[in-house]
């Protein structure tokens, strides 16, 4: 593969995937990584796509990536970071578990414990924890988001703000430099912060690529969280709001 086809096929994955990072770029095309970056350079500069930290995207801050594409984006980096996060979740607790793919993984690795009472706006997560005789699971009401499952609207607050849980599981689709933790749907969103005031610790997972994504409707913020479960070190910006607020960084 020439160089010209090889950016051809660059552009392509990206506009698949929302993202690719370097590292799955080098394995994918069998170059070293300075010559992905050499492409990815040359590619941004020529205004196909967005060159950002450790990849490229040409995602909308706007409109999310398909979730097709989402369940199998980083899977391998969301299976470690569900393990990890599932070690911190003791046996009898109760928990909220929203909408996202990296907490439908966590809901997979949460099957081994025991006596877990889990409230959940999310049909995927339910439909994994339904056949665990010892799960207690609850499923909020309100509108049913026809595209990846989620449970929304002003039922769904209504229906969270009933209970106050000792864990509160969230999903993002984006972290910007100054700790906002960014999401596409103004809907979602409200739910994510019910959860995030019911909870009495926040756990937030999220694969790498999240620090390079900008979606436009803020959720929050780093400093309402407990801990973050991700796959490598933050930016340098996130490590020292993390460190500010005391919110504890798992690496898996």
């Amino acid at each position: 593969m020439n160089q010209q086809q090889r950016q051809a096929s660059i552009l392509e994955l990206v506009a698949r995937q929302g993202y690719a990072s370097i590292e799955q770029l080098t394995e994918h095309f069998a170059v070293t990584p300075q010559t992905i970056r050499r492409d990815l350079n040359q590619l941004s500069a020529e205004g196909h796509l967005r060159r950002v930290h450790g990849g490229a995207g040409m995602e909308s801050s706007t409109v999310n990536t398909a979730y097709a594409t989402r369940k199998t984006l980083n899977l391998e980096a969301k299976q470690r970071i569900a393990a990890l996060l599932a070690e911190q979740i003791p046996d009898h607790a109760s928990l909220f578990i929203n909408i996202g793919t990296s907490n439908e993984v966590i809901a997979e690795a949460l099957l081994d414990h025991r006596g877990l009472e889990i409230i959940t706006n999310n049909l995927n997560v339910a439909a994994i924890l339904q056949h665990k005789e010892d799960f207690n699971v609850i499923i909020a009401g309100g509108q049913i988001r026809s595209r990846d499952g989620g449970i929304i609207g002003e039922a769904t607050i209504d229906f969270i703000n009933q209970f106050k849980v000792d864990f509160g599981i969230i999903g993002i689709s984006g972290i910007d430099e100054d700790g906002s933790l960014l999401e596409f749907d103004y809907q979602e969103v409200r739910v994510a912060q019910a959860i995030i005031h019911n909870s009495r610790q926040v756990f937030l997972a999220a694969d790498h690529s999240k620090f390079q994504r900008n979606p436009v409707v803020r959720q929050g913020n780093l400093a309402q969280l407990d801990a973050l479960f991700t796959d490598r070190e933050p930016p340098e910006s996130i490590r020292r709001l993390l460190n500010q607020h005391d919110v504890i960084l798992h690496l898996a």
